[in-house]
């Protein structure tokens, strides 16, 4: 039996489906960083890294590579980001003890005051082009589908770093 081109096929409505997934988490990104940028000075992935680095984020203190990581970023990715929140005061770099090699990054005070700032503008923004769009119920049922879908692809991937 001959496959069937895509140009011969019509798309199915799982590909449509998954596409409309990405596309509508890119565009919504978009939006937040315009946001984000524009009020408040940072882009998203600033932000990102202020909420992992934040008292009540994952850690007050991590790795330069434990961030690239958790935010896929290349080492070098990460680097120039890091430079760059160093240099508007938000973010310091230190030594790890026993490894100079290594490099920590932690949130400072401009960098808390600066992510309590974009929470807020962040928030706003999202109830309003991701929560203000849809009803309470297609919400709980989108977070569900997310959370499931999340698991499913965690356990096929296995452990990420």
């Amino acid at each position: 039996m001959a496959m069937e081109t895509a140009d011969e096929a019509v798309v199915p409505d799982v590909v449509r489906e998954f596409g409309s997934l990405l596309g509508a988490a890119t565009l919504l990104e978009r939006v937040a960083n315009r946001e984000l940028e524009r009020r408040c000075g940072i882009k998203h992935s600033m932000f990102e890294v202020l909420l992992r680095l934040s008292p009540t984020g994952d850690a007050c203190r991590a790795t330069m590579g434990t961030l690239a990581g958790q935010l896929t970023f290349t080492s070098g990715g990460m680097t120039r980001l890091i430079d760059r929140m160093e240099a508007q005061g938000l973010v310091v770099r230190t030594t790890a003890e026993g490894d100079r090699r290594r490099q920590n990054v932690a949130i400072t005070e401009a960098g808390e005051t600066k992510l309590a700032e974009a929470l807020y503008v962040h928030a706003e923004t999202l109830r309003r082009h991701f929560a203000g769009p849809l009803t309470s119920e297609e919400r709980a049922s989108l977070a569900t589908a997310l959370r499931r879908l999340r698991t499913t692809a965690r356990e096929e991937l296995g452990t990420l770093p």
